[in-house]
């Protein structure tokens, strides 16, 4: 997952702020050994690209730095625990939970949902906001398209991502 994460990087036109492409380990390494590994692991694999910067953050500390300057971040790396709190966090920053995806990449396999869940609560209810599900499958067949160099794919991902934004 780590080196997925400098790749994505390599894709991306950097963090909004200076166009840099920077990925950042969200850890809590001053206190759990596993974490430790974690941004020893991600030292490791970020020398393998250079063109990126590598930054590490303490999951407590990050989460005011993200509310305070979101556009400093590209693309963040970390466990299952701290991903979850966080994207829950940053999903403020775009409107609520209806609009935020979750990515969970590995190697061989992928899934892609809305960061709330499936909302069980509310089905059949007509109340609530689709677009975290419909960005979560444009994700996926983005990266479904670039498993199986499908161009098709890639680009009917970003048609379903390019009709979103033309309708808000």
């Amino acid at each position: 997952v780590i080196r997925k994460a400098f790749e994505i990087a390599m894709q991306r036109n950097g963090a909004p702020k200076d166009g840099q492409k920077r990925v950042t380990c969200i850890v809590k390494n001053n206190v759990l050994h596993g974490c430790r590994l974690f941004a020893e692991i991600f030292a490791e694999v970020g020398a393998e690209f250079p063109e990126v910067e590598q930054d590490v953050a303490i999951v407590d500390a990050f989460t005011q730095w993200l509310i305070g300057q979101p556009e400093y971040y590209d693309v963040l790396v970390t466990s299952n625990m701290f991903g979850d709190i966080v994207t829950d966090l940053a999903s403020v920053l775009q409107g609520g939970m209806g609009m935020a995806v979750g990515c969970n990449v590995g190697d061989e396999h992928a899934m892609f949902e809305p960061i709330h869940g499936s909302a069980p609560k509310h089905s059949g209810k007509d109340k609530v906001n689709p677009i975290a599900m419909l960005l979560a499958t444009a994700e996926g067949l983005r990266w479904l398209g670039g498993r199986k160099d499908d161009q098709g794919l890639v680009k009917a991902g970003d048609a379903v991502e390019g009709a979103i934004k033309a309708l808000l």
